[in-house]
């Protein structure tokens, strides 16, 4: 039986070797054969909004305000009184008599408040001032980026071409 196992055993090593050598080759002969390969980028142009600010002045003309003094109107104020007057002292007495007398103290009132001067703030002229703001405007700016590659070889006399992003 040991025989056997001898026979055996130097066949199976046999075959190993000779499976072995036909692997060693079968990959020595793929890899013998050299592959160019050429890289190609593709780039492309893309436009971009891009915002900036600019400093933008005006001449621009300004109120300049002070107090103004009118002289009164006493006429103007004792008619207003009067009639004032008349109406509230008919309203009051209920007759002529106190409708003139409510006249002629509105008259006295009217014209008294009438004849002072009046003070009130008025616009008496203009300056230029320079008023600057900053203004936002938009650009189109072009880039070049990166939009994908191509590689392409020959192998046993076949040419092939694949895309693909990086």
């Amino acid at each position: 039986m040991l025989g056997l196992v001898k026979k055996n055993f130097k066949g199976i090593i046999m075959k190993n070797i000779l499976l072995i050598t036909a692997m060693a080759m079968t990959t020595s002969t793929a890899f013998a054969e050299n592959v160019n390969a050429v890289v190609a980028d593709r780039y492309k142009i893309i436009v971009e909004v891009e915002p900036y600010t600019k400093k933008e002045c005006v001449t621009v003309n300004v109120p300049v305000y002070g107090n103004t003094t009118q002289q009164g109107d006493a006429a103007g104020g004792a008619l207003l009184g009067m009639i004032l007057g008349g109406l509230i002292g008919k309203g009051v007495t209920g007759d002529d008599g106190g409708a003139a007398a409510g006249a002629v103290f509105g008259g006295l009132v009217g014209a008294d408040k009438g004849s002072q001067p009046k003070t009130k703030q008025t616009i008496i002229g203009h300056k230029q001032e320079n008023r600057c703001d900053n203004v936002t405007y938009y650009k189109d700016v072009e880039r070049t980026v990166y939009d994908y590659s191509i590689i392409t070889w020959t192998q046993n006399g076949v040419t092939y071409s694949e895309t693909y992003t990086k």
